[in-house]
């Protein structure tokens, strides 16, 4: 059985069976705070700079403190070394949680440093941060082999929302998931795997965990990021690794029925990687000649 990692901000290796939360912390009442997931293959984290630079601009659109960036960088390295020799070098999920803190601290607490009575060393006054290591879910490896059956949901608002409404916190990734799990709870209820969110004039967004790409060729495209979506890392870096290598790359619109022409349309994420929508609201996809190809991309594009 695998055994998880705790890590504290800075860098201290604790107990993960001794609890770390307060029962205000604000991440647990609230949902007030940002979070990552990292792959962890090799013992190391992959695009690490890319999740780290995506934690600071959710932080910034919560109005919490820029992320420290330095330690948040060292703790990583400490969690994917501790984790890969506890665990025989598996693929670990990371997670990173930075909230606001305690509901109960003043608002214009000082900041201070102190031992509690189980040994943690915490901030008084300020954020909550630390990452964890798991095992990746077992979902992940039959989805890169099998692919997903998904279905579209209505997200219920237009794509401007995101300029006009900026309290919607639409580009952030922030700790509050629980429309994005009741939508995967009503994707299984209809006998599918995944969801791709639809805006309200039926252009396409995303899915709650993950990016949509479409292959034409060795043509990729992606929605924009100004459209109300989380900008993907792991998108990111495979449009990066796709331009070094020739493939043509694009940000731009696409509605369903763009997805159903394609030659491929991948959802893409830093645990799964790459999954191949072989199903689209009932519809059989069609399959890529050589759909390895993407899959490779995606595995360079994190080495």
């Amino acid at each position: 059985m695998a055994e998880s990692i705790l890590v504290t901000i800075d860098g201290a290796v604790l107990d993960p069976d001794v609890p770390i939360l307060h029962g205000d912390d604000l991440a647990a009442v609230r949902g007030d705070g940002v979070f990552e997931t990292l792959l962890v293959r090799d013992g190391r984290a992959r695009i690490v700079d890319l999740h780290l630079q995506r934690l600071a601009r959710s932080a910034k659109a919560l109005d919490l403190p820029a992320p420290d960036e330095e330690k948040w960088a060292s703790a990583i390295d400490t969690g994917a070394r501790v984790w890969a020799e506890k665990n025989d070098n598996a693929e670990g999920l990371m997670r990173v949680v930075y909230s606001r803190g305690r509901e109960s601290a003043p608002v214009d607490a000082v900041v201070s440093r102190e031992r509690d009575d189980t040994g943690l060393t915490r901030d008084i006054g300020g954020a909550t941060e630390y990452l964890t290591v798991g095992p990746v879910p077992a979902r992940a490896a039959v989805v890169r082999e099998n692919g997903v059956k998904v279905i579209t949901a209505s997200r219920g608002y237009s794509i401007d929302l995101a300029a006009t409404a900026p309290w919607q916190l639409l580009g952030a990734k922030t700790l509050s998931y629980a429309t994005n799990m009741a939508a995967l709870r009503y994707a299984q209820d209809q006998g599918a795997d995944d969801v791709i969110y639809l805006s309200s004039e039926g252009i396409v967004l995303e899915s709650p965990r993950s990016t949509v790409i479409a292959v034409e060729g060795k043509n990729l495209m992606t929605p924009p990021a100004e459209s109300g979506i989380l900008g993907g890392t792991m998108q990111q870096a495979i449009f990066t690794q796709a331009e070094k290598e020739g493939w043509q790359t694009e940000i731009g619109t696409l509605r369903p029925a763009d997805l159903v022409c394609a030659d491929a349309v991948w959802l893409v994420s830093s645990i799964t990687l790459a999954a191949r929508i072989t199903e689209f609201n009932g519809y059989q996809m069609s399959a890529p000649e050589q759909p390895e190809d993407f899959s490779a991309l995606v595995d360079r594009a994190i080495d």
